[in-house]
């Protein structure tokens, strides 16, 4: 049996998809969070069921909406589970209707009623049933509420039974039509819901200030600015000397047991100078990177990433872009793949692309290492304005690499931008707390392939000499022959001939973190977590000045691999994708050596 969940965006189809499954999919309170249709296969069943990104009707409008429409009309799914969001009743049954022209099965599962009985309003499920003509029940996915009865209903469908109703023909209807259709909506709305109480709405309050075009945009950065305040702040503070002594503790422990098994000298650099100190370097910025995911997870659950696109659409309007885009730079801070990705739920196609470019830019969990071990080191006491101010640069970047495109190469952008605001709620810390650990599995898994992979390789290089001779120092290795060639493309940015960050920096095109981890190979350094080095450490080929440009290279510069694989599928040719990463490290130079230049004249 073929099941699918439809329902407007931010109805809960997730939430309750993953009660349903036992599965973990993304849940987040804004739309555009299902971009691809996700499956599962409904606990104690062995029906499939399917969740759609949400929906307003069956004329879609852009592409996620695409995806659910075609689904639902040439699929052709046995039974149709519609997702109602109790508090927005007659918005939401508009598609319900459409629905239930189909020929095929539907249950109205009510989400949210629990929140609509705060405001004093309850439904009746009995006299919406009958007006619907099709079974309804009450859920919630959150409080995993009705569940039992919603399998209940989903055994007493026949898989042959259909309701006999026409076939939907995707036609559009004409303003007169639309305005009969929501006339019996609004009819059907009237005779089940019962007005209990006054209400004093909670969410158009906080919106009054929230939202304010006074001071709507300052809360925003102070939140932005709290966000990596605390994570690299305060966190990287408190939890610096704590990650270095677990790390050299494991240090000493694996030292000792290779002393008693008298191995090689080769193996054993190769696990304490290669793998160890490559993979240690980087999960020792995991306290910073999940408060970092705990921020942004409490953000998302609240309801204000939706406040953010809209308070910021006038603005992206202006330069080509809409509040649209700021969902993928949103979820670009966590990893620029999915962010890029996510540039699906744009319909205008230069606006599309012009994200796309410019998701890589946004400081995600990757770069976060490199901006928490320079701002730790070289700016102890203001680690977490040094860290904002790199926020602040991404999007003055974005504005002006957007104005540049609108202009010059991508001239279509007239777009359309349209959001509900979901009502605040208090963050499920179960959900909550679920995002955070995935995302730190997800970062573990990363260290323990790509960068493991990585570190292994840069260990070899830096140990063997040109003619495979292994056990030269380290400015003979392979490694320093190929930066020497190179170092002096990074001179304007770092004012030095510096073939260590040369490469160090190269490998960001394998994965931001490696950078942090081939510098700790490179520099021989026992471990760099928030600027603890071990005595005599070769870190000196940067001051102040060089440090904070050559953050900024390694944020503004072309993403990782897997970065780039995405922005070739979104930009759909490998011309535009090349063009792209030109543009990105050529923005990274500039900007990088414009910085380290300015700072020489001033200081």
């Amino acid at each position: 049996m073929k099941i699918c969940l439809v329902g407007n965006q931010n109805s809960g189809k997730t939430t309750l998809f993953n009660v349903l499954t036992g599965m973990n999919q993304k849940i987040g309170n804004w739309p555009g969070v299902t971009i691809e249709k996700k499956t599962g296969i409904i606990k104690g069943t062995n029906y499939e069921i399917v969740d759609l990104p949400g929906i307003y009707s069956l004329n879609p409008y852009t592409q996620e909406e695409k995806v659910s429409s075609n689904y639902i009309l040439h699929e052709k799914p046995d039974l149709i589970i519609n997702i109602v969001d109790a508090t927005c009743l007659e918005r939401s049954l508009y598609l319900t209707m459409q629905l239930l022209e189909l020929n095929t099965n539907v249950i109205v599962a009510l989400n949210m009623t629990d929140i609509l009985e705060k405001k004093g309003i309850s439904i009746d499920t009995q006299i919406l049933s009958e007006e619907l003509r099709t079974p309804v029940c009450r859920v919630s996915g959150l409080k995993q509420i009705g569940i039992e009865e919603l399998i209940a209903k989903i055994l007493q469908i026949n898989h042959c039974s259909i309701c006999g109703k026409c076939m939907y023909k995707n036609k559009k209807l004409n303003e007169e039509e639309i305005t009969k259709r929501y006339d019996q909506i609004s009819k059907i709305v009237k005779k089940c819901s019962k007005k209990q109480k006054k209400w004093i709405n909670t969410t158009e309050s906080l919106d009054r200030v929230f939202l304010s075009k006074t001071f709507g945009i300052p809360i925003f950065l102070v939140i932005m600015f709290s966000v990596y305040f605390l994570s690299v702040g305060i966190v990287g503070k408190y939890t610096g000397e704590l990650m270095s002594s677990i790390v050299q503790t494991l240090s000493d422990c694996i030292i000792n047991i290779l002393n008693s098994l008298n191995i090689q000298n080769w193996i054993e650099s190769l696990i304490i100078n290669g793998i160890f100190k490559g993979i240690s370097s980087v999960l020792s910025f995991l306290p910073q990177l999940t408060a970092l995911y705990l921020c942004i997870a409490l953000l998302e659950t609240t309801g204000y990433m939706s406040r953010i696109a809209f308070m910021l659409d006038n603005i992206f309007r202006k330069i080509g872009l809409s509040g649209n885009s700021i969902i993928p730079f949103i979820i670009g801070s966590g990893c620029s793949v999915p962010g890029i990705m996510s540039t699906k739920i744009i319909e205008n196609s230069d606006e599309r692309k012009i994200t796309t470019i410019l998701v890589p830019f946004i400081p995600c969990s990757a770069k976060l290492p490199i901006i928490a071990l320079f701002s730790g080191y070289f700016f102890k006491e203001n680690a977490g304005i040094i860290s904002f101010s790199l926020y602040l640069l991404a999007i003055i970047v974005i504005i002006l690499s957007s104005l540049f495109f609108k202009k010059k190469i991508f001239t279509n952008t007239t777009n359309s931008f349209i959001t509900e605001l979901p009502e605040y709620k208090l963050p499920n810390i179960k959900y909550v707390i679920r995002d955070v650990l995935e995302k730190i599995k997800a970062f573990i898994k990363k260290s323990g392939t790509i960068i493991l992979f990585a570190s292994i390789v840069v260990w070899f290089l830096s140990t063997y000499s040109i003619n495979l001779k292994y056990g030269v120092t380290i400015d003979k290795s392979i490694l320093a022959t190929i930066g020497k060639k190179i170092s002096w493309s990074f001179y304007p940015i770092l004012g030095t001939n510096s073939w260590e960050a040369t490469v160090s920096a190269l490998q960001g095109l394998i994965a931001k973190e490696q950078v942090i981890s081939s510098m700790s190979i490179i520099s021989n350094l026992q471990h760099l977590n928030m600027g603890i080095f071990e005595p005599g450490a070769t870190f000196d080929f940067f001051n102040k000045a060089s440090a904070y440009s050559f953050i900024v290279f390694n944020l503004f510069s072309a993403p990782c691999f897997a970065s780039i694989i995405a922005m070739n599928k979104q930009l759909g040719s490998i011309r535009k994708t090349i063009f792209a990463i030109i543009y990105q490290i050529t923005v990274a130079w500039a900007i990088s050596t414009l910085i380290y230049q300015a700072a020489l004249l001033i200081f």
